[in-house]
């Protein structure tokens, strides 16, 4: 039995109800019909679990489910969870990403789709994960980390920032994923505004240097043994590639495979699998890339340990193009998880 876990209390919880939906499709079709019995699990935007009936209502309508002003927060597995032999969790961003409920899966000694506990922690945030590639030699763009103490510090700071960095660069908080309260800043008043936002979400903040490039992606597929998939570029009519342009259709592109020199294909493939080694990852993991067309060099982004499964989403689109479609791709991830 696979036990399919969605939703959580996360800004991204309503990409996980997308990305549920899909992955139950991969899960029911083709011979994994007859392979597993699936038993979903829902949990709401206060951290409550929820059994199948009310998980295959909220994966029906797309909708999440209202407060229904209970206690919030975990307070024990629903009726059915105990019999799951395999966790499949489709949870993106905190306490879903982060390594929370791979460490309650750990406890439970059930077997898990994904990176475990280490590597789902450290590819969560931002400021460990590009610690963990600096210190593999990996390359990267500019960028400054920052607590929140140091926004004490005002115009000073903004200054180092500007001196350091220049325009435009990009505040992030180093734990949400999505977009998710990250701002382009082209000027002083946008820099401050941004690291206001940023703070508002994360005591821990990236402010990364903006570059002229192409953005590429990776899948990575696998545990000791990993493979890397076809390249995807994506194209977006929008300043940035930001949360509303990432999963509203019609504001971007995918070109799979991207086109690109066969070197640039091959040294992307080898970084990417040397990214997810970095950080201690395994089963599932996308890698972002950003491309330099005139010098030809590529420089990490970031890795994403669970990645969206949306239909726009470039993970499942990546190992289709590369031979590996969705019904065969979530059984190789149950199949590694054992």
């Amino acid at each position: 039995m696979v036990g399919l876990v969605f939703g959580g209390a996360s800004g991204e919880h309503d990409v996980s109800i997308r990305s549920a939906a899909t992955v139950l499709k991969g899960l029911c079709g083709g011979a994994n019909l007859a392979r597993y019995r699936v038993v979903a699990f829902y949990i709401d935007r206060q951290g409550r679990w929820w059994g199948d009936a009310i998980a295959r209502e909220v994966l029906t309508s797309g909708e999440a489910k209202a407060d229904d002003g209970s206690r919030p927060g975990f307070s024990g597995l629903p009726d059915g969870a105990l019999e799951v032999q395999v966790w499949y969790p489709v949870l993106h961003g905190p306490n879903g990403e982060d390594g929370t409920i791979q460490g309650l899966f750990s406890l439970m000694q059930v077997p898990f789709v994904g990176s475990g506990v280490l590597g789902s922690a450290v590819g969560m945030d931002k400021l460990a994960m590009k610690a963990a590639f600096a210190a593999a030699g990996l390359p990267q763009g500019p960028y400054r980390p920052l607590l929140a103490a140091e926004l004490e510090r005002g115009e000073a700071l903004l200054e180092q920032l500007e001196a350091e960095l220049g325009y435009p660069c990009f505040i992030k908080p180093a734990n949400l994923g999505s977009s998710v309260g990250i701002t382009k800043a082209t000027n002083r008043s946008e820099l401050k505004a941004g690291l206001e936002l940023a703070v508002s979400h994360d005591q821990r903040l990236l402010v990364e240097q903006g570059l002229q490039v192409r953005e590429l992606e990776c899948a990575v597929l696998g545990r000791d043994k990993l493979q890397a998939s076809v390249l995807g570029e994506v194209r977006f009519d929008a300043e940035w590639y930001d949360y509303k342009t990432k999963y509203s259709p019609g504001t971007s592109e995918t070109l799979i495979p991207a086109q690109l020199p066969d070197a640039v294909n091959q040294e992307a493939r080898q970084l990417a699998v040397l990214a997810v080694q970095a950080v201690a990852a395994g089963g599932l993991s996308r890698v972002d890339f950003f491309y330099e067309e005139d010098s030809g060099r590529l420089l990490i982004n970031e890795i994403n340990t669970l990645p969206g499964f949306t239909s726009q989403s470039m993970y499942p689109m990546l190992w289709a193009e590369s031979g590996i479609p969705l019904d065969e791709l979530v059984h190789q991830l149950v199949e590694l998880a054992r």
